[in-house]
């Protein structure tokens, strides 16, 4: 990567060297996560460190899956020096103990996806498509999402 005034950055340098999109620096801006750009007399808007560093921030709390004001959160702990760093692990803690309830919906998911596989896999596979357990079962308005019927099409 070519040398490039840090406190001098277009939009596209700064796209590339945080790794987001021109349109989501311009949203982040939009929505006020990120202070205003300057402009250059052409308009043209330019960006210092603090906005790449800023923008990276933004970037990985999304790469994390924290919401837009989960992230604002962050981001506004980051640049106060006097408040404390258990805010930020409050924050942290909800997104965690979300993404573990996930987790378990996720794996009950995979269970009843297995087990609609495997009943058309010992029942049915091959014949008629109408007449699957895997269409039944998700056609079946009578069955928990959790579970996929005990008996398939052919048996």
């Amino acid at each position: 990567m070519k040398n490039v005034d840090v406190q001098q950055m277009t939009i596209g340098t700064l796209s590339v060297r945080t790794g987001l999109a021109v349109s989501a620096i311009r949203y982040y801006e939009e929505i006020g996560l990120v202070p205003e750009a300057s402009r250059k007399p052409s308009g043209h808007r330019v960006y210092g460190r603090e906005a790449e560093l800023l923008l990276t921030l933004i970037r990985r709390c999304r790469d994390f899956g924290f919401s837009l004001e989960d992230t604002r959160t962050l981001a506004s702990l980051a640049a106060s020096p006097d408040r404390d760093c258990v805010e930020a692990r409050d924050v942290a803690q909800v997104h965690l103990d979300a993404v573990r309830d996930r987790l378990v919906e996720m794996r009950a998911l995979e269970a009843s996806l297995a087990g609609f596989v495997e009943a058309c896999n010992s029942e049915c596979a091959g014949g008629p498509a109408p007449q699957c357990a895997i269409l039944k079962d998700l056609g079946d308005a009578s069955l928990s999402a959790k579970k996929p019927r005990a008996r398939g099409c052919c048996g």
